[in-house]
């Protein structure tokens, strides 16, 4: 992936120059915080999901600060996560940019920054009381041998945490403290300084994300979970928000044409067109399903789905209908069942279930859409196989499994034969999902602090790509979410982008 500034996004910044400021994106005001002798602005760059960033000011430290902001007000526990780029050579190696958590407009506010400076030094800083002088970082300095991919501070109750990632690489955490005071209602957001009150820099943030999280004493309603439909390019790694629901959404796959998303709902399925849309249902005939995962046959005109029972509907296991909805016809009737796969040429699907009466462990079975049989393919007598999907030469087939104590990515001959594992280490990872082009392998990875075996919602995790044979994997996106993130094929039919959920309260003021 590359982290290099676009020509459209050039040519954007053109024309910002000649016709002024834009919108300002997510956040709700931007300004000069500590009047600086030179005017910044912030501008939202909507064709790359981008913000463009001119600032001045002295430098932010000691009992006052100079700079430009963009930011919103939220309480509450958050994360705020961003790529960041500083553009030219500068005129101070001290320039900066950055996150920060403020307690108010004024110059000498409380505050706590997780900030990238112009000479590459990447620190945690911060004001602990009003008209106090700044923290010194001396001991918190983190000087990374390539260029800072994400910058994330994250607030968990008092706590204060920064984390940053190299391109590729998993986050790490570099900074945390409790002592800034800043209250529950605070002001967050992106910001710029040159440390010459003479100049003017520029720079770039994108991938931004402001992230209510669920506070650990605090029920999770998974109706009410707020979701956001991304699609990232592969290419440059830029995430677009595709449709946002104040309901949880989940297990987005395209359709064979690359025109539209699916994606379940509260047990139902829906359809949105890429460029963004107002979802519509997809019916199911005069069969109630209540439908937990979903994915579209090769020749692009069904939809299979899982089923469970509920209070009214009493229909569960696998079924197929036709895109645009239609009267299902049954592949298997039973409980949890996950279908996960379709082989390329169409006549047989794979998926996770229970033998009932004999094992509580999954394991990965594979059946024709018209046969009465189905054929176990791994055999697990302690741990879980699920995920199971198809290569796209219909070689192999790719699944998750436990057995060796953490959740890791496996591989088998479609007949089940020559079962190999193909990642290793302490994250737990599920979903692969092959490209079209049979290249590289894409999955989700749970921290190793989540139990192996379960997959929940409101966690940091990642997205990450592999050789298809195995190698060392990359990491292409950090999201709050999980469960529904990345359930189903994931991959664009051209294989240039990936699909995925990820998840947030809503972001109002308390």
């Amino acid at each position: 992936m590359r982290t290099v500034l676009l020509p459209a996004m050039m040519m954007t910044m053109m024309v910002i120059a000649m016709y002024g400021q834009g919108s300002i994106g997510i956040f709700d005001k931007s300004l000069d915080i500590g009047k600086p002798e030179k005017k910044g602005e912030t501008t939202y760059l909507p064709l790359e999901s981008s913000y463009y960033l001119k600032g001045s000011g002295y430098n932010i430290w000691f009992n006052r600060d100079e700079f430009q902001y963009a930011f919103k007000e939220i309480s509450g526990d958050f994360i705020l996560t961003a790529n960041f780029k500083l553009m030219g050579k500068g005129v101070n190696p001290h320039r900066k940019i950055g996150w920060m958590i403020r307690s108010t407009e004024d110059a000498d506010a409380a505050h706590v920054t997780a900030t990238v400076h112009g000479d590459g030094l990447t620190v945690m800083q911060w004001r602990a009381l009003r008209g106090a002088y700044m923290r010194d970082p001396e001991d918190e300095i983190f000087s990374p041998k390539s260029d800072v991919e994400t910058l994330q501070l994250e607030r968990s109750g008092d706590q204060y945490i920064m984390s940053i990632a190299n391109p590729g690489e998993p986050l790490q955490e570099i900074g945390r403290t409790k002592e800034p005071k800043l209250g529950d209602q605070v002001l967050v957001g992106i910001f710029i300084c040159s440390h010459d009150s003479t100049k003017v820099e520029e720079g770039i943030a994108w991938n931004v994300r402001i992230i209510k999280t669920i506070r650990d004493q605090d029920p999770l309603d998974e109706m009410k979970l707020g979701s956001k439909l991304e699609v990232m390019s592969i290419n440059d790694g830029i995430r677009k928000i595709v449709y946002e629901d104040t309901a949880t959404i989940k297990a987005p796959t395209w359709s064979r044409d690359s025109k539209r998303i699916l994606f379940n709902k509260a047990g139902k399925i829906y359809s949105i067109q890429r460029e963004g849309s107002l979802p519509k249902g997809i019916k199911t005939g005069k069969k109630d399903l209540l439908i937990t995962n979903h994915l579209i046959s090769p020749d692009g005109r069904s939809i299979g789905v899982s089923t469970s029972p509920d209070t009214t509907s009493k229909n569960a296991g696998i079924y197929y209908f036709p895109l645009d909805g239609g009267e299902p016809k049954t592949i298997l009737e039973i409980e949890q069942a996950n279908i996960h796969g379709w082989s390329p040429d169409g006549r047989e699907v794979v998926y996770s279930a229970q033998i009932p009466g004999k094992s509580t462990f999954l394991n990965v079975f594979k059946k024709t859409l018209s046969g009465s049989k189905s054929t176990q393919l791994t055999f697990h007598t302690r741990g879980h196989a699920d995920g199971a999907e198809y290569s796209p030469d219909g070689r192999y087939i790719y699944y998750n499994s436990n057995v060796s104590g953490t959740m890791q990515i496996y591989r088998m001959k479609a007949d089940g034969k020559d079962q190999e594992q193909l990642t290793f280490g302490s994250g737990n990872n599920w979903f692969p999902h092959p490209s079209p082009d049979n290249k590289w392998l894409a999955f989700l990875t749970y921290p190793y602090q989540v139990e192996s075996s379960e997959r929940p919602y409101c966690k940091n995790v990642e997205l990450r790509i592999m050789p298809i044979s195995g190698g060392a994997p990359k990491v292409v996106a950090h999201l709050y979410g999980g469960e529904g993130s990345f359930n189903s094929p994931a991959w664009s039919p051209d294989g240039k982008y990936l699909a995925f959920v990820s998840n947030s309260l809503p972001l109002e003021n308390k």
